[in-house]
């Protein structure tokens, strides 16, 4: 639940603080690329001194960042204290993910992955939802309701959660790097994962376009209501992932996950190509419907996908390494798009992203014949 604020940052910039399309768009992108130097450093640090220590350390400074932005009211303060909590959220997810890798096999990690996945989002379908309906007139517990989740979920990761070293066994041998190497270097090696990383841009930035776009739409459509909207679609969205993921694993548990990947960008090509032509609340459903699917199956199977392919004692570096790669769309596209919108207007948004994202996954098809060749 620890999500009250990031979905509602569009609507805040622009309706509470009074920023334009464009300097909205800039401070989106900061906060989402604040995650890159958090990612470096938390997934150096992760291999060094324990995957743990850097979850729980950086969680609970993250939350203790939103604290003060319940009492500064429209301080221009407040998005530099996101963008803050945006690094050590950063440093925070290759920790996790290389806790959960190191206590997992090859032969469970795709379930143990989803479960994580399918958690969050059971906050992810609430936070924004009491969140959207507190925005008007309440806003201060809009922040303090995320601190407080925040630390709420390290106290339970602290007293429960074991850090537990990977082992490394005989299929792990084959992936181990050159501790004298660097992470750059080692990616390189594997040519296969960095070229997934580069064609995930296009997803990752279509996906960001779920929350600024659309939020930018809904504010043109809906006005002032438009925060309730905005909670409602991000609740639509937690709620599909806790109705349909188990669904879509079982369907699709015997492909391989970079075929799964490939299947979720033609969901994403759809679900945000069709906004476009939406005009009433139930198709802006229905859109998120369609590319929360895409989700999905992107987010069950890229960190299986980088965690097989990744060195057991590089774990956390790739894990941060390939997100950051792969989150660069999710960084620049609201930059880029918000100088789009104020040119163009946000209904031309959607042609645009149809198309990088079709072209995504015509390469992600490719990839995954040519592995399948190998």
């Amino acid at each position: 639940m620890g999500n009250f604020v990031f979905p509602l940052l569009t609507m805040y910039l622009t309706d509470k603080l009074g920023l334009s399309s464009k300097t909205a768009g800039q401070f989106v992108s900061l906060a989402a690329m604040s995650y890159f130097p958090g990612a470096i450093i938390g997934g150096k640090l992760s291999d060094h001194i324990g995957r743990k220590k850097v979850l729980i350390t950086s969680q609970l400074l993250a939350g203790l960042l939103f604290l003060p932005c319940a009492f500064l009211e429209k301080s221009m303060l407040i998005p530099w204290l996101l963008i803050l909590a945006g690094v050590m959220n950063g440093a925070a997810q290759p920790a996790s993910s290389a806790l959960l890798t190191d206590i997992t096999t090859k032969e469970n990690r795709k379930q143990s992955f989803s479960l994580l996945y399918l958690g969050i989002n059971i906050g992810f379908s609430v936070g924004p939802l009491i969140a959207g309906f507190l925005y008007k007139n309440y806003i201060q517990w809009v922040f303090l309701g995320n601190t407080i989740s925040i630390i709420v979920a390290t106290f339970l990761v602290a007293h429960f959660v074991e850090d537990k070293k990977a082992e490394i066994n005989n299929e792990d041998e084959e992936l181990l790097a050159d501790e004298d190497s660097n992470t750059f270097r080692e990616l390189l090696k594997r040519k296969q994962l960095l070229v997934f990383g580069v064609i995930s841009i296009a997803f990752s930035f279509a996906y960001s376009q779920g929350n600024f776009a659309t939020t930018m739409q809904l504010k043109e459509g809906f006005g002032q209501e438009a925060s309730k909207y905005v909670g409602l679609l991000n609740s639509v969205n937690g709620l599909t992932v806790i109705i349909l993921t188990t669904v879509i694993i079982h369907i699709t548990k015997k492909n391989k996950a970079i075929f799964n990947i490939f299947l979720a960008g033609i969901f994403f090509a759809v679900g945000f190509g069709m906004l476009y032509f939406v005009r009433s609340a139930h198709f802006y459903i229905l859109s998120t419907i369609i590319w929360t699917i895409g989700e999905i199956l992107s987010a069950t199977n890229s960190g299986v996908y980088i965690a097989n392919h990744s060195p057991t004692n590089y774990r956390a570096r790739f894990s941060a390494l390939m997100n950051i790669i792969s989150g660069f769309g999710h960084g620049i596209g609201p930059y880029l798009m918000g100088t789009f919108i104020g040119i163009y207007g946000v209904r031309m948004v959607w042609p645009l992203v149809f198309g990088i994202t079709s072209i995504a996954t015509l390469l992600m098809f490719l990839l995954y014949k040519n592995e399948r060749s190998e």
